[in-house]
């Protein structure tokens, strides 16, 4: 019987309070007001801001073309990254969360006038469904990742795991778990808002929610304390927990229709905020992540009626609008209510939604309190798509005049981890811009400074944007608004994503010595390539004129970077033209995620027999245009993700008929260092030691294999390919130091002649 009358008086509490504000009880005076700014356009971008923010495995109906799946090793994967960073908190989830769905809640049918209803649920959902994930059963995860390195590299979600995986011993992100009252409070609000939503939609995951909601609400109202949130304070630490626990319970009195969350609500009260060296409630601040009593209070009277509350309500919006108690908020000189120089607009602009729902809710039938709360909602909004003195949109990609240097890793595309190095500040053009995302805002005298460095202002957050999404949730209503069928527009690569540099290190009438630099820049999306590979083209026609065949050209790496490279043997391409393929045992090496990350060099030598004369780099496709130590970008050098090009371009000539392209060598490759740099088919038996090759073993030798070493070249005799195999001392298929170290000790008669790979 109790649960029976506990659905019925959710089903009366619902029905009041999502009833249309069209009722007879409203007055919609706002209605069929013309406005300057499409709302619907606003609310589709900043929807799109959020799909931006989304970590783990993206849905399909995520329309951000230069995102992909991140975070997948996540303890808890999905979820929005709170800001420019990649942190998770469940309180910013919670929070952000909650205000959208109030928005829809009040709202409705605004939503689905500007066509963005199933839209807007799919967001809803994405982030309600990792806060119920988060719920442990007797604790919650209330962060995830590390900040010491998060608030130091700057890079891509994309290829973050790539960066931090490489600097620790973890198999996924630090996570961390609670019972402070503070979260769970927010996680229980945003879950019983997330019941009330899909209801009607989806049943059974409305259930799911408020199943959580209930849990988390549980666990809060035990534990009565903010223990154990050490790893998210340095981010956001919370001053009180009983405004968390008192805007929880209103809403899970809302959703279940309980008594008993409504007496928790008043139990709470008097632990609430007060003015400071008075007994006064306190009215003035405004409603934010850390501080739900000026919410809470509005639900409160909401769900009470009492006059009392209303009261409360009335002054906290005269605080905001014409001032109350001798207290009013700041203004600029252009209209804009400022609190506070972190967030301003988030904090004008969620206080424009509490207006507005206070209005339609608490005062339809004072016209005076009715127009000048709706008017403060219009205009602080408006402000922050241009209605200012500077005519600027605070609102990427709306108008314009908007920010160009936002706070936000991932779309700005660095590759270098050198955060800055793209935006305002030296004049280069983030990657992508960030639709829909609202900054912090001006400083209070109404200036701008678009610069990243410049957190206060070009700071963009999941939470900034919470109140104002719900806001035009509002406006849309009263003003009408729609979405932009183009949008979003499809983005193109602003620069070349993935190039090679090369140049030669020597070049003879036997070999040809090269060093090449492959570099990954990508960013739509940014990602690691797995099997990378390039190909150096060559032209064998004066090889076959002499009567040599391609068994007579050898090939070899010297250096390579991250020594996990493979070279194939020449591989036939068509007609006359060959090719050498570089393969990446492990192409994700070269990832942008840092100065010495986002490009690898490998060094190699193409070789035909000592003592020939026919060998021409210059008729080789991939040698033109290359100079001597200096790398220029070449695009005769191709570049490939698992055989598919991705840079440069291959010789097609009307006379060459290329065979298949192959991803594999047709041959066995020549590694580096397991297996002989040099064909043993080309030279005689080794002395081994005898790097000039004149039969004896002295100091002249030590200073030539030092000189290769060095690749020293003004004055010096090159190493024939007799010399290189006598230099390998150690016959462990390799010339280095070692090599040189134990040819000094023979001389110096520390070891014996058999050391010198002597059979």
């Amino acid at each position: 019987m109790k649960k029976i009358v506990s659905m019925v008086l959710s089903a009366v509490t619902a029905a009041a309070f999502l009833g249309s504000a069209g009722v007879d009880n409203i007055k919609d005076k706002a209605a069929a007001a013309e406005s300057a700014y499409n709302y619907g356009e606003a609310l589709q971008k900043s929807l799109f801001f959020y799909e931006v923010q989304q970590a783990g495995e993206l849905p399909e109906w995520n329309q951000v073309s230069w995102r992909d799946d991140s975070m997948l090793t996540d303890y808890i994967a999905g979820g929005w990254f709170d800001a420019g960073d990649h942190l998770k908190f469940t309180l910013t989830n919670s929070y952000s969360v909650a205000m959208l769905g109030w928005g829809m809640l009040e709202y409705k049918d605004g939503v689905k006038k500007s066509g963005l209803y199933e839209q807007y649920l799919n967001n809803l959902d994405w982030a309600l469904d990792y806060i119920a994930r988060c719920d442990l059963g007797d604790e919650v995860v209330y962060m995830i990742g590390d900040g010491a390195f998060d608030h130091v590299w700057w890079g891509s979600a994309e290829v973050y795991e790539n960066k931090f995986f490489s600097k620790t011993d973890f198999t996924e992100r630090p996570y961390f778990t609670t019972k402070a009252s503070s979260m769970t409070g927010q996680m229980a609000a945003a879950l019983a808002v997330g019941y009330l939503v899909f209801k009607d939609e989806d049943s059974a995951k409305a259930d799911y929610y408020l199943e959580h909601a209930i849990n988390c609400f549980e666990i809060g109202d035990t534990s009565r304390n903010d223990e154990g949130l050490a790893a998210q304070e340095p981010y956001y630490k919370s001053s009180t927990f009983y405004d968390d626990l008192f805007w929880a319970s209103n809403w899970l009195y809302m959703a279940t229709g309980e008594q008993s969350y409504l007496d928790k609500a008043e139990s709470y009260i008097p632990y609430l905020g007060k003015e400071d060296q008075s007994t006064d409630m306190k009215y003035t601040w405004g409603l934010c992540w850390d501080d739900m009593m000026q919410g809470g209070m509005l639900l409160y009277a909401i769900n009470t009626g009492e006059n009392q509350w209303k009261n409360h309500v009335a002054k906290h919006l005269d605080y905001w609008t014409i001032g109350a108690g001798g207290k009013q908020v700041k203004y600029t000189s252009d209209g804009l209510a400022w609190l506070f120089n972190w967030g301003s607009l988030r904090h004008a602009t969620t206080t424009s939604f509490l207006a507005m729902v206070a209005s339609d809710r608490l005062f339809a039938d004072d016209t005076a309190l009715y127009d000048r709360y709706m008017a403060f909602a219009k205009k602080q909004v408006d402000y922050c798509l241009g209605d200012n003195d500077n005519d600027f949109s605070y609102v990427v990609g709306m108008g314009d005049k908007y920010p160009k240097s936002w706070h936000h890793r991932t779309s700005s595309g660095v590759w270098d981890d050198i955060w800055g190095s793209l935006g305002q500040e030296d004049g280069k053009e983030y990657a992508h811009v960030l639709y829909g995302a609202l900054v912090g805002g001006p400083n209070q005298d109404g200036k701008y400074n678009d610069v990243v460095s410049s957190y206060e202002n070009s700071e963009v957050a999941i939470d900034y944007n919470a109140g104002y999404t719900a806001a035009l949730c509002g406006l849309i209503e009263k003003n009408g608004g729609t979405s932009d069928p183009d949008f979003p527009p499809t983005e193109t690569p602003k620069w070349d994503e993935f190039y090679i540099e090369a140049c030669i290190n020597q070049s003879s009438n036997t070999f040809t010595e090269l060093k090449v630099q492959a570099t990954n820049h990508s960013a739509w999306p940014a990602r690691a390539i797995e099997k990378l590979s390039y190909r150096y083209f060559m032209d064998f026609t004066e090889l076959f004129e002499a009567g040599y065949t391609v068994d007579d050209v050898s090939v070899r790496i010297g250096m390579d970077e991250f020594q996990n490279c493979t070279i194939s043997k020449p591989v036939h391409y068509g007609d006359n033209i060959y090719y050498v393929e570089i393969a990446y045992a492990d192409g994700t090496y070269i990832v942008p995620t840092g100065q010495s990350e986002h490009q690898g060099e490998v060094q190699f030598r193409i070789s035909v027999p000592d003592a020939t004369n026919f060998w021409n780099a210059e008729n080789d496709y991939s040698f033109e245009g290359l100079k001597a130590q200096d790398l220029v970008v070449t695009d005769k050098i191709t570049m490939y993700d698992n055989g598919k090009l991705i840079w440069g371009k291959e010789p097609y000539a009307e006379d060459i008929e290329p065979t298949e392209p192959v991803t594999e060598p047709e041959t066995e490759p020549v590694t580096n260092p397991s297996e002989p740099e040099t064909d043993p088919s080309n030279v005689e038996a080794s002395l081994y030691g005898d790097v000039d090759c004149n039969g004896e073993i002295e100091v002249n030798d030590v200073v030539a294999l030092n000189m290769y070493l060095l690749d020293i070249q003004s004055n010096v005799p090159k190493l024939t390919e007799q010399g290189l195999a006598n230099a390998d001392v150690e016959k462990d298929g390799l010339i280095d130091l070692s090599d040189s170290a134990k040819l000094i000790n023979y001389l110096a008669e520390l070891v014996p002649a058999t050391d010198l790979g002597a059979e």
